[in-house]
């Protein structure tokens, strides 16, 4: 290739731009910096920057209050609004029937029911945002490994991913479709119908559903939950003060030193009938019973350092009576894209006095090792994190009905209400309204989630949960920078590159080359900068050729959707990646083969169906 067949460079905007998106890219894919905090700084950079150094080109100038226009763009309120939605359904336990069904049908055919699974959870997936889908279908999946001694790691991530699959076949499917779709027709393509790419969403799709239930699950290594056995359980106990303990006379403060501050007693028995309050000031009198909670281990050190005797249903604790506490059950808590836990400390939130739980440890992608108790309280919460936790039966099957956090190892059943049938219906009225043109979509859905307030099945604190910052962000942030690579000249500048540094290929060997791309761009920094990103350029590019626009804006907005070889590239990908156990290697193992299925099978579908 000579030099000289390259394009020459944009002007001074468009190369600050440029190297913008350079940043911007590098930002997304730093774990230490929270997504919506990079993508504020995008947006500060790039407001700031064309305030401070004006741009005028043709006659026009590009004002930096502009960039502000995505907060308003439909494509976000649709993103939201869907999201809401999905929360309503989630929120009344509308699609319990189908999970129902599909737990009942694992005792019948597990070959089978994988299959129906990853269908559901692919057709779910085309109308609803696929984050409510796994958080149906975790729980189920889970309970079906339990019952049926079969690794969850091996129908878990094949789940996750069929959800991804079946999310690129409509324009409602995930919120990058969304994107695409507003950018292009803000571009001046005809805006893309509901189901306008269904067909070859399809047939690329029936090929994945395929591999992810004949191979993927063989693939897989076997994996064991990363929660089992992390920490030992904690017990209830009394510590009992006798005359000659020297915990008699002594306050409870004056204990908790001598402990080490690691006493932790939650009620003070005296006598028959009298209980008193654990207050600092107390003072310990002979006869005293300490209710105190711990490890066995951290109860037999209080009964040596306070010489007080530990007994337990009225038994004193030794070898042949050991500790035991009726009722309490182990479970696992997800934190999921909108629950009170996400982007907070358990210190902070008063967890264990507000459920009731405590909180034994806590498991992190990425991490070798779990966080033990003594450390958990004061980690920032983030979506995928996993909390083994401790309480009373009852407790936790209450939280599991409440639907309020994501209780992975459910025995009980999902939460349903009066409003789930009416839920179902306003969601389905959304899509039906949108797919038949009689109102866009971000007007339906904002229809529909007025509906599901109204009529209650929805409250304004569940719609408040169901938006994400992150989201949010990330949008505002991508539409601002492919509205500056547009304006400055930039897309145009790189769809000549393209075109250059391809000369002499075909169309149909570019266009695949381009969704390629932006498979690779999508596993590593958020697929909604991906697309935005990529849309205008690929529009630039079939400009470039004389060719229609069409297809090659398609093969951004599938590229973008292929997040499957990476945990981090999709939210989804992080609750199965904890779910199951699964390390790094084990999303390259399956996802980079899932990928070249489904980018070959649409590089050549593609050029065929526009006959490129």
């Amino acid at each position: 290739m000579e030099l000289s067949t390259l394009p020459a460079l944009p002007d001074p905007h468009g190369i600050a731009v440029l190297l913008l998106v350079v940043v911007a890219l590098f930002l997304f894919t730093r774990d230490s910096i929270p997504l919506e905090t990079s993508s504020l700084v995008v947006l500060a950079l790039l407001t700031a920057g064309f305030e401070l150094f004006p741009y005028a080109a043709n006659g026009k100038s590009l004002h930096a209050i502009d960039f502000f226009s995505g907060f308003g763009h439909e494509a976000l309120v649709a993103v939201c609004a869907l999201m809401i939605a999905g929360q309503g359904l989630v929120r009344t336990g509308a699609l319990e029937p189908v999970g129902r069904q599909l737990a009942r049908l694992w005792t019948v055919s597990p070959m089978l029911s994988l299959l129906l699974t990853l269908l559901a959870g692919a057709l779910l997936s085309a109308f609803v945002n696929n984050v409510p889908i796994v958080v149906l279908l975790l729980p189920i999946l889970i309970s079906v490994s339990l019952r049926t001694k079969r690794p969850a790691s091996e129908i878990l991530m094949p789940m996750g991913l069929a959800t991804l699959v079946g999310g690129m076949s409509t324009t409602i499917g995930t919120s990058t479709n969304l994107l695409v779709v507003s950018v292009a027709a803000d571009m001046g393509l005809p805006r893309m119908s509901m189901f306008q790419f269904f067909l070859p969403a399809a047939i690329a799709g029936a090929l994945a559903i395929l591999f992810l239930w004949l191979l993927a699950p063989r693939m897989l290594p076997r994996r064991e939950a990363l929660m089992e056995d992390t920490s030992p359980r904690v017990f209830t106990a009394h510590l009992t003060v006798d005359e000659e303990s020297p915990a008699a006379g002594k306050t409870l403060a004056e204990l908790n030193e001598k402990a080490g501050g690691a006493l932790r007693v939650a009620q003070i028995y005296r006598g028959e009938n009298i209980a008193l309050t654990p207050l600092p000031d107390v003072v310990i009198k002979p006869g005293d019973r300490l209710s105190v909670k711990d490890t066995p281990d951290k109860l037999k050190e209080m009964e040596a350092v306070l010489g007080a005797r530990l007994y337990t249903g009225g038994t004193a604790v030794d070898e042949e009576h050991p500790l035991h506490d009726e009722g309490q059950q182990l479970a696992e808590i997800v934190v999921t894209q909108g629950s009170r836990l996400e982007g907070s400390t358990l210190s902070h939130l008063r967890f264990a006095d507000y459920y009731q739980l405590m909180t034994l440890a806590l498991h992190r992608a990425g991490t070798a090792t779990p966080v033990l108790r003594a450390e958990v309280g004061d980690v920032t919460l983030k979506v995928g994190d996993v909390l083994l936790v401790q309480g009373q039966r009852e407790q936790i099957a209450e939280l599991k009905r409440s639907g309020e956090l994501l209780v992975l190892d459910a025995t009980s059943n999902l939460p349903s209400t009066r409003y789930a049938p009416l839920a179902l219906l306003i969601m389905a009225a959304i899509v039906v309204v949108a797919a038949f043109g009689l109102l866009p979509i971000a007007i339906s859905a904002v229809c529909g989630v007025l509906l599901m307030i109204l009529t209650r099945c929805l409250s304004w604190r569940d719609a408040a949960q169901a938006l994400s910052t992150p989201v949010i962000l990330i949008v505002v942030a991508s539409l601002a920078l492919g509205s500056a690579l547009l304006h400055t000249g930039s897309a145009d500048y790189l769809a000549q590159l393209f075109v250059s540094l391809s000369a002499g290929s075909s169309p149909t060997v570019m266009l695949s080359g381009l969704m390629l791309l932006m498979a690779i761009l999508t596993n590593i920094v958020s697929n909604n900068a991906a697309a935005v990103i990529g849309t205008p350029i690929a529009i630039g590019i079939a400009r470039q050729l004389g060719l229609p626009a069409e297809p090659f804006v398609l093969a951004v907005l599938f590229g973008a959707n292929m997040s499957y070889a990476t945990p981090m590239a999709y939210k989804t990908n992080l609750l199965v990646m904890n779910a199951g156990g699964y390390r790094f290697s084990d999303f390259l193992r399956v996802g980079i083969p899932l990928t070249l299925i489904v980018w070959l099978a649409l590089s050549w579908l593609l050029p065929l169906l526009y006959d490129l």
